[in-house]
Order: C-alpha cells, then sequence, then structure tokens
C-alpha cells in the first residue's frame, strides 16, 4: 500500500465476527460426518486439512494466525449453505465462526477445532432506482465502491480495500463520510440473515425490529450469519482534501485544537489526527480531513484556527470518488499485513494533563523503536444521531474514537508482541479518565466485552436470549 496505508487513514476493520479463538467441546461423541455435509452443500465447497487449498482457505488479513487450524471450511456460495452448515454445527456441538473479510483484530474468523463459515463467494450486488444497494455479504470495500460509482453512488465506509462489508456495518463502520452521512449501520434497511436455529429471515425496522436492532452496530458472530445488506446510498460528489503537518513540538496544541475543531466544524467536514512514532525516535503530527462540499480550505483554515499556528506543510486537493478511494486504501487492494491493535471512544475532549499523557505513549513508543500509532477519529454531525428503527452502537454522543496500532512482522516474537501490548497499555492508561469503552470493531482480547456496548448491553443480551437462547453463537466476546 502507499503511505496512505492501514497506518495513516481510518481503518474499517473487523471481520465478521468480534470473538476469540476457542476451541471445540472434548466430549465423547460420534465423529461428525464431513461427507453429509459436503454433499448438503449447493455449490458451497467444503475444505479440511486433507483437502487441497486448506490452508489458503482459513487464512485471514493477519497473518499471525495462520496457524490456527480449523476443523473445516465451508466456503458457502448460497444462503442454503450457511443454513446447511449452521445446522450441521449445531447437531454436533461444534463451535461455529463467520468469516468475511477477515480483518478482524484477534483472529476472530478462525477456529480450532470448529468450523470457519466463509461467506466470502456471496458478494453479489444489484442497485435499484430507488437508490437502495443490495449486497451479498462477502462483499469488500472497493468492490462495493467501484460498483455504486457506475450509478454516481456511494455509501459512508471504511477506506481499506479488502475490509469485508459485513463486518465493518455490524460493529458500526466509520469513515471519512461518518460526520456528514453517519455510520455504515445506519444506512443499512435491511439484512437477509440466518439465525442460531438454522432460520432464514429477512429483518428491517417493521419485521424482526429487535434483531435489526442489534445487528445494527452490536458486532458480528454474536447473534446471526448476515447473508446480504440493503443500503440506502449516497450521492457519490467529489471530496475536498487536505493534509496538515506541524512539528512533534506543536503535538499538544494540535490534539487541543482538533478536539475544538470537532466540536465546531460543520458535519460536511472531516479529519482524523495521526500521532504515529517514528524509527528515528521522533514523533509525526499530521491531520488528513475532507470536505463533502468539494472545497477543503475553508476547513483547514478553521483546523489551523483552533491549533493557533498554520501547518509547517499543506496539501489541499479536490478528488472525485474513486480516486478518493484508491487514495484513502492506497490502492484497489492490501497485502496481508501484521499488526496489533486496539481503541478507546473518547467521552469527552482530554484535559491538557490526558493529552500529555497520550502524547508520552507515542513518544515512549519511539524511543522503544516500535512502530506505533494513535489515530484519533472524530464523530458527531450526523453520526451523534439515531436513525430510522434505531440501532445497538451505542457511542452517539462521543467524540472520537482512539486507534492503538502497531504494525508487526506477519509472525512476530513473544518480545515483539510484548512490545506492542505495552504501547497499547500505556495508550489506554493515558486516557483512562476519558475513556467511555472501545469500538466493537477494534476488539481486543484483554478488554471486557460490556466496555464495546455500553449502555446498549441489557438490550443485545435480551435480544441474544430471544434469538439464540442455547447458546450457539458463544465465545469470550459474547454478549450473554
Amino acid at each position: 500500500m502507499s503511505q496512505l496505508d492501514r497506518r495513516t487513514v481510518l481503518k474499517a476493520g473487523g471481520a465478521v465476527a468480534a470473538l476469540t479463538v476457542a476451541s471445540a467441546p472434548q466430549a465423547m461423541a460420534a465423529a461428525p460426518n464431513w461427507n453429509r455435509l459436503s454433499r448438503s452443500l449447493q455449490g458451497g465447497k467444503l475444505f479440511m486439512p486433507s483437502t487441497p487449498g486448506y490452508a489458503a482457505a482459513h487464512q485471514l488479513f493477519n497473518p499471525r494466525w495462520d496457524s490456527v487450524q480449523p476443523a473445516a471450511v465451508v466456503r458457502a456460495a448460497k444462503t442454503a449453505d450457511v443454513i446447511s452448515t449452521i445446522n450441521f454445527a449445531r447437531d454436533n456441538k461444534l463451535v461455529l465462526v463467520p468469516k468475511g473479510g477477515g480483518h478482524s483484530y484477534v483472529g476472530a474468523s478462525v477456529i480450532s477445532k470448529g468450523i470457519q463459515l466463509d461467506v466470502g463467494p456471496l458478494r453479489g450486488m444489484t442497485y435499484a432506482k430507488n437508490g437502495v444497494l443490495t449486497v451479498g455479504a462477502g462483499a469488500r470495500l472497493y468492490d462495493v465502491h467501484a460498483f455504486l460509482d457506475r450509478y454516481g453512488r456511494s455509501l459512508p465506509t471504511g477506506t481499506c480495500p479488502t475490509v469485508g462489508v459485513a463486518g465493518l456495518t455490524l460493529g458500526g463502520g466509520m469513515g471519512i463520510h461518518t460526520r456528514a452521512w453517519g455510520l455504515t449501520c445506519d444506512r443499512v434497511v435491511g439484512m437477509s440473515v440466518v439465525t442460531a436455529d438454522g432460520k432464514a429471515r429477512v429483518i428491517n425496522a417493521k419485521s424482526d425490529p429487535d434483531l435489526f436492532w442489534a445487528l445494527r452496530g452490536g458486532g458480528g458472530g454474536n447473534l446471526a450469519v448476515v447473508t446480504s445488506f440493503q443500503f440506502a446510498t449516497i450521492p457519490a460528489a467529489k471530496i475536498g482534501f487536505f493534509r496538515l503537518t506541524w512539528p512533534e513540538a506543536r503535538a499538544a496544541a494540535v490534539v487541543a485544537g482538533w478536539q475544538k475543531f470537532i466540536q465546531h466544524a460543520a458535519s460536511t467536514a472531516w479529519g482524523n489526527l495521526h500521532l504515529d512514532a517514528k524509527s528515528n525516535g521522533t514523533v509525526s503530527v499530521h491531520v488528513l480531513g475532507i470536505s463533502t462540499t468539494g472545497n477543503a480550505a475553508a476547513a483547514a483554515a478553521q483546523l489551523e484556527s483552533f491549533v493557533g499556528s498554520k501547518a509547517t506543510a499543506r496539501s489541499i486537493t479536490v478528488k472525485t470518488h474513486m480516486e478518493a478511494v484508491k487514495y484513502l486504501g492506497g490502492g484497489t487492494t492490501s497485502p496481508r499485513t501484521g499488526f496489533l491493535a486496539g481503541s478507546d471512544v473518547l467521552r469527552a475532549p482530554m484535559n491538557a494533563s490526558s493529552i500529555n499523557a497520550l502524547i508520552g505513549a507515542v513518544k515512549s513508543a519511539a524511543r522503544a523503536k516500535t512502530p506505533a500509532a494513535a489515530i484519533i477519529d472524530p464523530l458527531g454531525g450526523q453520526a451523534a444521531k439515531q436513525p430510522a428503527g434505531g440501532a445497538a452502537w451505542p457511542w452517539r454522543s462521543a467524540l472520537g474514537v482512539i486507534q492503538w496500532y502497531v504494525g508487526t512482522v506477519a509472525h512476530p516474537s513473544s518480545a515483539q508482541l510484548k512490545a506492542a501490548q505495552t504501547f497499547i497499555d500505556h495508550g489506554h492508561g493515558a486516557v483512562r479518565s476519558f475513556s467511555a469503552g472501545g469500538y466493537a470493531n477494534y476488539v481486543e482480547a484483554r478488554r471486557g466485552v460490556g466496555t464495546y456496548y455500553g449502555s446498549s448491553l441489557p438490550r443485545l443480551r435480551a435480544v441474544k436470549k430471544k434469538y439464540d437462547p442455547q447458546g450457539f453463537f458463544h465465545t469470550p466476546y459474547t454478549f450473554v
């Protein structure tokens, strides 16, 4: 990818599920009849450890999880394949996890000794004259934008081109249009899903409204497997971009000024703040922003006024819809990448003490030669408003989301993982008094479930009890 890679732009990460690796029950039972599952598939394919292509079939975006070996991988070609696989897993008491784009931060969509259900082949798309896109749950973000561009339409999504639309949407979905058009989940007007009982359902604000509410921001892999979405699209207009850079000495002023900018700027303006630990021991400070009006000069000037100084380097450009998609994503695809990451949702603007602690955490990483970044993405604007039908995403009143990100080699050593985790832990500690919780699409293995769902958690648990009373979808990250 280009310099605008996963460390320098918002990642709309996440796989279909926000779960940790689990193991199948060790009960003394008859071995599953895998031939029966294979025969039941209607165009889908079953991969087992002895099957050619198995190793590639279970791979995720992060090579760190390559060693996790599922008992089987099912690549579903139709909804019927999803139904058959869920029924088979339930009948044989096997743990099942769904896989979309495979970007889960904790390797959620691969599982030892269970079934990985890959919905990747379900990626067909149709566009209706009323502006509604119907898209299979296996579609990737670049493909969605390229398809919609034919009709002069778009969606508010994240930027990484290979992220799956399902995982992004189910956890919320943030990106450059968040303030102007809301979250990705806010644009959902209907879904086709398969619940734990093997039943296919078409849900919306009137049909199964509780499940519809829960799947709009309640995270993936908790309640059902989505096979397709219906989205209300937005115009694919030209976008004005700005990039402003300041020296490390101005870092505290930039953070404070950015916070004021997010509170006061029009909803047409968006900008995320980057504090990057450099290999030479210094910290890079910049803001990448846009204006949906097509002219970013005014937004850039407003940010500089709140910071109290002009940027030492600045660029202002205008891009078409697809130019913007490729620019932000670093192209049309992205290579598999090693990383460790986490998040904090800022409930309010940080005070000077927390700002300095935040910068200190990045500086410590720079001195330790840890390739770390704190990326703060703004909320507010349309994202502060509940969509029609409601949504489980709990952070409507928050200022923004900090992503703590450390790039790693494909298969990091324990020492490298420890250094990366140290940075993330320091980051959490720095902003603890202003953190409302975490973002479900940036799930961490060491964080409690309740911190991702806030005030939505009680209702989510009630919906879980209604639609999955036996806990078929159950791992350490399930709200039970």
